[in-house]
């Protein structure tokens, strides 16, 4: 089955050194680096913003448990936002894709 994991970084540099790090532990299959966007969140009683890279990573469900903890070890974050689901439905190369790793 198939897994996605999100998580917003401070640079696209850290999401890509850190998505490389874990595809070549063959924890993700992939790693999708978005644009910069605008992110404004509480954190320890204010309201601040910034810019981030949001990444959506590809992974299976058996590695997805793995992926995060390794995901929170390597970023750069304190308290990285990082959550992960299982898909419902993917396509059936996408499975054998995913399910190679």
């Amino acid at each position: 089955m198939t897994a996605l994991i999100y998580c917003p970084f401070p640079d696209a540099a850290s999401a890509e050194a850190i998505g490389r790090a874990l595809i070549e532990e063959r924890l993700v299959a992939c790693i999708n680096i978005g644009s910069p966007v605008r992110s404004i969140f509480a954190w320890e009683g204010t309201v601040d913003e910034g810019e981030e890279a949001p990444c959506l990573l590809k992974t299976s469900s058996k590695l997805l448990a793995r992926a995060i903890a390794r995901l929170e070890d390597l970023h750069p974050y304190d308290t990285p936002a990082i959550v992960g689901w299982n898909c419902d439905a993917a396509g059936r190369a996408t499975e054998r894709w995913l399910g190679a790793i």
